[in-house]
């Protein structure tokens, strides 16, 4: 495990209890003390202040907007993403089987670390200072969002466009199934009639090709621009048929 000063010094706090620390960072696969109920405790305190620190911020959003924001800002990818940013996967302790599987890039293990060291933190620090780095690390990632479309997903977001717009909801037409009963891929057209934009995807669920071809046609759409005013026919573009990648996402 690399020293924890750089680590301290990226979190702008130094622990008074520097074993605090070496627990938060201790997988249960090294051995006791390791750092699950630190984990327990971190949750609890990220997600008070991010709801604070939204709820403080965003006073147009409603309380669903703010559960939905809150929920993508604390889900395990996104403190993945902050934990390889404080390159966490240096200073985590863990077992030679975890060591060897690649634990110290497993999303799960980087996120319930990141969430050790805010229980750890509350601890040694008391809230004032978890709440002091918690917000120090979410500012920067909250100021290159839309909470207005954060966290939703391409058929909920296209079916607000359309709307916003004035126009027909889109149309979702499964052409085709291949594959085997337990391996199947479905190919799924997209069409919004009024702008003349067709798109066709593929996913290993129909669900799933319905939210990739979604989020093409929104990118179709927004390419034709601003909507046109009342009277004005709408610029028509070429019709689309863009192959995506196969997503994982099971029905």
């Amino acid at each position: 495990m690399a020293g924890l000063d750089t680590l301290q010094a990226a979190l702008d706090y130094r622990y008074r209890d520097q074993a605090l620390l070496e627990q938060a960072l201790t997988h249960r696969s090294h051995g006791m003390p390791h750092n699950e109920r630190l984990e327990f405790l971190g949750d609890s305190v990220l997600n008070f202040v991010v709801s604070a620190l939204l709820f403080t911020e965003h006073a147009e959003m409603d309380e669903g907007d703010l559960s939905r924001v809150r929920a993508n800002l604390v889900k395990q990818s996104a403190l993945a993403d902050i934990a390889q940013k404080l390159s966490l996967s240096s200073y985590l302790r863990l077992g030679e089987g975890e060591l060897k599987s690649g634990g110290f890039r497993r999303p799960s293990i980087l996120a319930d670390a990141l969430e050790a060291i805010f229980g750890a933190l509350l601890l040694d620090g008391g809230y004032d200072q978890v709440s002091r780095v918690i917000e120090q690390l979410y500012r920067p990632i909250l100021a290159h969002i839309d909470v207005r479309t954060f966290g939703k997903d391409p058929k909920t977001l296209l079916q607000e466009i359309m709307q916003g717009r004035g126009l027909d909801l889109p149309h979702y037409e499964v052409v085709s199934t291949r594959g085997a009963a337990h391996n199947q891929t479905f190919d799924v057209v997209c069409s919004v009639a009024q702008l003349d934009i067709q798109v066709q995807a593929s996913g290993s669920s129909r669900r799933a090709a319905e939210q990739t071809a979604a989020g093409q046609v929104i990118a179709a759409v927004q390419a034709l621009g601003p909507a046109r005013r009342p009277g004005r026919r709408h610029r028509k573009s070429a019709q689309l048929s863009l192959p995506v990648a196969v997503s994982q996402e099971k029905t």
